[in-house]
């Protein structure tokens, strides 16, 4: 993950140690993979039966072996999902960048290509926003009865350096996430902070961080959250560490009641979209052959 990036050594044990906890594993890849199972069922359940590939940047299965694998397949044309909601360089554009890079691997393979067509944004899609609102509901439910209707919920997304978020729709796109995901589970208090900042300290990211805001929210007399992970689509390390144990850990310490909301991970809310959205790249480009649906993921 690691490779020409300006981490410190410091940083890098830091984040080993967040492995640790979790018996050294994300569950990005299952969880990844359950959604793309969870895809292939529901297009075939729609009369759309399609073979859905993985491909990742950072580990198995890499994007130039899904490709390598879909060409032996015979497969040419391919539909792309990329699961990151909100585009910036790094959580959309990079991957686009990292499939045109495996893309041309396999052309100086085999002199032959695999066309790949990306469905559309779906940061607003009314069906993710119904799933982040449904799990929103749940956490909050497991709050005292008397904190329920005064909990703020407080939406969270990976902070991005803000050179980054300049040059990209990222910050608009997650307020709209965030205030359509308030509106569902009707909740007029809400807002919008980052976590998992991992760049130099001295370059400006995206703020406010979740710690931070919690801190100084407490002493403005917040007493409940609901925090919901609407940057992410699973519940991968970044999520079960820095909100389950380091954002977890301050609010108690704070005193503030503290519930979290998962990802939409794969609920089914979730998997209707991703098959909408294919399908309807599918009705766009109709008349050319479009026969694979690759997910490349953001682990």
């Amino acid at each position: 993950m690691l490779r020409g990036r300006r981490v410190s050594p410091g940083r890098v044990e830091e984040v080993a140690h967040h492995y640790e906890l979790f018996d050294g594993v994300s569950p990005i890849t299952e969880l990844t993979m359950r959604q793309a199972d969870g895809l292939r069922a529901q297009l075939a359940a729609l009369g759309r039966p399609l073979p859905v590939y993985v491909g990742m940047r950072n580990w198995h299965p890499y994007l130039v072996d899904t490709l390598r694998s879909m060409h032996a397949d015979g497969v040419r044309n391919a539909i792309g999902f990329i699961t990151a909601a909100q585009h910036s360089y790094s959580s959309c554009q990079q991957y686009r960048e990292n499939v045109a890079a495996a893309r041309d691997a396999l052309r100086n393979e085999t002199a032959a290509d695999v066309q790949v067509t990306y469905v559309d944004s779906w940061f607003d899609h009314p069906s993710f926003i119904a799933a982040h609102a449904a799990h929103v509901r749940v956490a909050q439910a497991r709050l005292p009865q008397a904190l329920q209707s005064r909990a703020r919920l407080v939406c969270t997304a990976h902070s991005i350096p803000l050179s980054m978020a300049e040059r990209s729709l990222y910050r608009d796109q997650l307020t709209r996430s965030a205030r359509l995901v308030a509106e569902a589970a009707g909740i007029d208090d809400w807002a919008l902070v980052y976590q998992s900042r991992s760049g130099r300290p001295e370059d400006p990211w995206l703020e406010p961080d979740i710690c931070d805001y919690l801190r100084r929210e407490r002493v403005a007399g917040l007493d409940a959250v609901v925090v919901c992970p609407v940057g992410f689509v699973s519940d991968h390390i970044e999520v079960l560490y820095d909100l389950d144990r380091e954002a977890a850990q301050t609010a108690s310490e704070i005193g503030l009641a503290f519930v979290r909301a998962e990802a939409v991970n794969d609920d089914p809310r979730f998997i209707d979209m991703m098959a909408d959205v294919v399908m309807r790249t599918m009705d766009r480009y109709r008349g050319r052959a479009l026969p694979i649906v690759p997910l490349p993921t953001a682990g």
